[in-house]
């Protein structure tokens, strides 16, 4: 513990020298109840003589700090715990002009884009309660969950060409996303460097059926209540008037597309390392130079593997969304606007939950 110091209240630094080769230094952001969890399991895996797999967070943190082209320090957020290569909540930047500079899809993750969608309603904790179970079901019926579950967008092999480039433009155009969605959204729902010819074949067909569908592990599609607003201004700008309103929050990412994409790309990876004589302190920071071959094309892949997932969580969207085809199934009426900031008055329509 030697190498760690105490710089404020809720950060401390990892020196370099920490592990082998580290470039700048590491910061991590936790407070007092946090830092017994992160430093704990430091101290465990040390005392265990762990040295491959998930290693501890601060551990992993100190190993991205000795990747090329990172600049000023690696930075964990106080959300920090063990994930594959980079601590999920780890923080780097690389500079993408120093020609030893290297991407690694460890920094990225698995589910790629992976994220959240909140959704209000006009609805409160009153109206709902007595529905509560019905609700719950309707959702169920309404959005597909579980390991291998298949969606109920239609959508072709060339659907899914479009999409991977188009992102939430795609949406749009086939009527599963309003145009205020995309001001609501992280580079408006789609990457721009996106390119389909990039993505494996293996990739693109395991997402053809899973458009619009929540998968397992963490993701979940909630009905929630708000029981308190700490910032009232950034709550009106979601649309968020009072306590006790009900909304949606969806979580999902790019499915097993996603997952594909960064299979691929730590193969490429690994043969590009032997190549270009890279070496790691972890095994699972498989990189390339960001601006070889294998780079590049990962870039361009796990672009389009963000634009499913937001095409995904639109299409998500749209299924919970209230649909004047439903309009004779309930008497409950309430508005469902976008995701994010969206004060919009829009039409009532009546819906089965």
């Amino acid at each position: 513990m030697s190498y760690i110091r105490q710089l404020s209240p809720v950060s401390y630094e990892v020196k370099q020298g920490f592990v082998p080769g580290m470039h700048v230094p590491g910061i991590v952001y936790v407070n007092d109840a946090l830092k017994g969890l992160i430093f704990e399991e430091l101290q465990q895996a040390v005392q265990r003589g762990d040295h491959g797999g998930f290693l501890p967070a601060v551990k992993q943190l100190a190993n991205v700090a000795a990747l090329p082209g990172i600049v000023q320090r690696s930075i964990a957020l106080p959300d920090v715990h063990s994930g594959y290569g980079f601590a999920i909540g780890n923080v780097a930047a690389f500079d993408m002009d120093n020609p030893e500079a290297v991407v690694s899809p460890g920094g990225v993750g698995f589910d790629i884009n992976c994220g959240v969608r909140l959704i209000r309603t006009n609805l409160t904790e009153a109206d709902v309660g007595p529905v509560r179970e019905q609700l719950a079901q309707a959702l169920f019926d309404h959005i597909p969950v579980g390991v291998g579950s298949q969606g109920i967008i239609p959508t072709t092999a060339k659907d899914m060409e479009a999409a991977l480039e188009l992102g939430m433009d795609w949406s749009m155009r086939e009527g599963y996303a309003w145009a205020e969605d995309k001001e609501h959204c992280e580079e408006y729902g789609r990457m721009l460097n996106a390119d389909p010819r990039h993505v494996s074949s293996r990739a693109k067909k395991r997402g053809l059926p899973q458009m619009g569908t929540l998968g397992a592990g963490n993701h979940y599609a909630e009905v929630q209540v708000v029981d308190e607003v700490f910032d009232p201004v950034a709550a009106r700008r979601m649309g968020i008037d009072t306590k006790g309103q009900v909304v949606v929050m969806i979580h999902s990412g790019s499915r097993g597309l996603g997952h594909q994409v960064a299979t691929d790309a730590l193969v490429a990876m690994e043969r590009a390392m032997a190549r270009d004589g890279i070496v790691t302190n972890d095994r699972q920071l498989a990189c390339a130079r960001i601006n070889s071959e294998e780079g590049q094309s990962y870039l361009a892949a796990m672009a389009c593997a963000a634009n499913y997932a937001w095409v995904n969580r639109s299409s998500m969207t749209f299924l919970a969304r209230p649909s004047p085809r439903s309009s004779q199934a309930h008497p409950m009426t309430w508005t469902c606007t976008s995701c994010m900031m969206s004060a919009t008055t829009l039409p009532r329509w009546s819906s089965t939950w």
